[in-house]
């Protein structure tokens, strides 16, 4: 699993875009910035949708006041389903959505889930973290079932 002070490993998103879906690097949204990035298990499911996303959505002003230079948002999920939920939940330019459809990023980062049981098949476990260039410099994994490390509202406590 990923620690504080590694690399995110290289991996290529599908994010919504004005013109359509755009493939974009890990490079390409992380180098040179300080990054909020937080996965959830699926969009549209109910902590996700009704707490996680919110509280970055609703945050972003504090966390971007704090140093942070991009919220961005990872599901297992593809483009539409990402596009639909930014739009369901008034994301705005306020939160970057990244679809790992595929779950190549989770995989790569040793947080993945087995939700085959709810019909969900492999999924990235709820977490958040701070990236600065690249690195990771603080990790948020919650227990299982659990919402509490991962959201925006302790992200802050973090950059105090």
């Amino acid at each position: 699993m990923i620690k504080v002070g590694d690399a995110l490993p290289e991996a290529t998103f599908t994010a919504p875009g004005a013109e359509g879906p755009k493939q974009v690097t890990t490079g390409e949204v992380f180098k040179g910035k300080t990054v909020a990035l937080f996965a959830v298990p699926g969009a549209f499911t109910p902590t996700c949708s009704a707490r996680h996303l919110p509280s970055f959505r609703d945050k972003a002003a504090e966390l971007q006041a704090k140093g942070v230079d991009l919220i961005a948002c990872t599901a297992v999920n593809d483009v539409f389903v990402m596009s639909a939920w930014a739009k369901d939940q008034h994301t705005d330019d306020k939160v970057m959505m990244l679809s790992d459809g595929n779950g190549a990023f989770a995989k790569a980062l040793g947080l993945t889930f087995d939700g085959a049981r709810f019909g969900m098949g492999e999924r990235s476990q709820r977490y958040s973290m701070i990236v600065r260039d690249g690195v990771v410099a603080e990790l948020n994994v919650e227990a299982p079932g659990e919402y509490k490390v991962s959201s925006a509202e302790y992200m802050l406590g973090q950059l105090a």
